[in-house]
């Protein structure tokens, strides 16, 4: 009975819980999906409609009721895309898939991670598991996505994870075109080996390669795959009115891309002196040996 009492206690904050974080239109047709952290996009257009992350599976529920009002239709999804094959954010493809018949775009370097539900990452493996999902079009960097005139460009940003994907748009709204970056960052997940990495040979060169590439992209609004790295609760709360520019962000985009570079720099840096240590060690010990 007690048990009973708190999970009926608990239903009114989570009740409340779910009216904290509403769909929100960020600009044009380009509208927020997503909870308090995993985010979720959605982009509408006249064929059809564009989402970008579903979250994991129990996520898949809350989006489509978000959608709903909206004012569209889940049903309408016609293609899918994420910024990256982990659980928390490409759990629920295979299931919007399903249910809406979409087709699933994306980077080739991505392709094999979704197709085997997350169990070839070269950091999680089989723990990290999720439903796999069937890619129907695998992208090419830089290749783009177009859907009832929109246009979405795809860039490979591997680090994080082999085919982590940003996705790029303008979008004009109110005499304004903005540059609209849903930005795939190359943070570092607890674990993560670059030097002497048999998994990823190609890690070090790749996130470098990302922190330069993104540095390059022009960017006014800045989005990405959870809320709290474009500060989603800092620049809208709920009830506040469509304002597109309340998201207009380069500095803190370039803020953001520093940050993820400069942790790369420093765990590269302390590898780099382990590993020097480490050959040390060994080269002193061979000294030793062959004296004796």
């Amino acid at each position: 009975m007690r048990r009973a009492c708190v999970l009926l206690g608990l239903l009114p904050m989570l009740a409340s819980a779910q009216k904290i974080f509403p769909p929100l239109r960020i600009v044009g047709n380009l509208y927020y999906v997503g909870d308090n952290d995993l985010a979720s996009y959605l982009i509408v257009t006249p064929k059809g409609d564009i989402l970008i992350n579903t979250g994991y599976e129990y996520s898949v529920p809350e989006i489509r009721s978000r959608i709903t009002t909206l004012g569209f239709h889940f049903n309408d999804i016609k293609i899918l895309l994420v910024t990256h094959a982990h659980s928390d954010h490409a759990a629920g493809e295979a299931e919007v898939k399903r249910v809406t018949g979409a087709k699933m775009y994306a980077i080739q370097e991505e392709v094999e991670l979704l197709e085997t539900g997350g169990k070839t990452d070269y950091l999680f493996g089989n723990s990290g598991w999720f439903p796999p999902v069937k890619v129907d079009r695998a992208l090419k960097d830089g290749e783009k996505i177009e859907l009832g005139g929109s246009t979405i460009t795809a860039y490979l940003h591997p680090g994080h994870t082999k085919g982590s994907t940003s996705y790029a748009m303008e979008i004009a709204d109110g005499g304004k075109t903005y540059h609209v970056l849903i930005a795939n960052l190359g943070n570092i997940n607890d674990g993560t080996v670059l030097l002497h990495n048999p998994k990823y040979p190609k890690i070090v060169e790749d996130y470098a390669r990302t922190f330069q590439a993104q540095k390059e992209l022009p960017c006014d609004i800045f989005l990405t795959s959870h809320a709290g790295q474009f500060a989603l609760l800092r620049k809208w709360r709920p009830g506040d009115p469509y304002n597109p520019d309340r998201f207009v962000d380069p500095d803190g985009y370039a803020r953001a891309v520093d940050r993820a570079e400069q942790r790369y720099l420093r765990q590269l840096q302390e590898e780099r002196d382990e590993d020097k240590a480490w050959k040390d060690h060994l080269k002193f010990k061979d000294t030793l040996q062959q004296q004796f």
